[in-house]
C-alpha cells in the first residue's frame, strides 16, 4: 500500500510510521538538511490530535448520557440528546479516518469516564445529585456509547423525548 492510501484510509497509523521513519532517517545520518526531529514531533502531534478528540467525544457522550439518565429536570433532555447524536456521529467520522483508534477505545474510555462524570456531576449539583450519586464505574459498554439506539432509562421516571 502506498503513502498516499494509507494516509487516506488511516491517517494516525500514517502520521506514527511517517514519525518514526523521520527519526529513522535522522538517525541514519542522511545529510538533507531538514530539521528531522521537529518534523517528527509535528507529524505525531496531528495524529495525537485525532486521539484526543476521540477521548474528549467520548467524555461528551458519558457526560449527557450520565444527565440523561440521572437528571430528574425534564429540561434540557432533547440538547442532551442532540448532544449524545452529534459526538457519535463526529466520533463515528474520526475512526473511519483513523480506524487503527478503533483499538484504543478501551485504553481511552477510563479518562473520558472519569472527565464525562466530572462533568455531568457539575451539571446535576443544581438537581440536588452529588458525588455519591453517581456510579463510580462506568456503566456502559463501549458498544452503549457508540451504538446510535442506546438510551439509559432514566432513574426518576421521565420519558425521554424524541427528536
Amino acid at each position: 500500500m502506498g503513502f498516499q492510501a494509507k494516509h487516506d484510509k488511516d491517517f494516525y497509523a500514517w502520521a506514527m510510521e511517517q514519525a518514526a521513519r523521520l527519526r529513522e532517517a535522522a538517525a541514519s545520518g542522511t545529510n538533507l538538511p531538514l530539521d528531522w526531529e521537529n518534523l517528527a514531533e509535528e507529524i505525531e502531534s496531528m495524529g495525537r490530535s485525532d486521539r484526543l478528540e476521540v477521548a474528549s467525544r467520548l467524555a461528551r457522550i458519558v457526560e449527557h448520557l450520565l444527565k440523561l439518565e440521572l437528571s430528574p429536570a425534564d429540561r434540557p433532555r432533547n440538547g442532551w440528546r442532540r448532544s449524545v447524536i452529534q459526538q457519535r456521529t463526529a466520533l463515528a467520522r474520526v475512526l473511519r479516518d483513523s480506524p487503527s483508534l478503533r483499538a484504543k477505545l478501551e485504553e481511552f474510555l477510563p479518562n473520558a469516564w472519569a472527565d464525562g462524570r466530572q462533568d455531568a456531576l457539575f451539571g446535576l449539583e443544581p438537581d440536588g445529585l452529588f458525588d455519591r450519586d453517581l456510579p463510580r464505574e462506568c456503566p456502559y459498554r463501549l458498544e452503549e456509547l457508540l451504538g446510535p439506539g442506546f438510551w439509559p432509562a432514566n432513574q426518576h421516571g421521565v420519558e425521554q423525548e424524541r427528536g
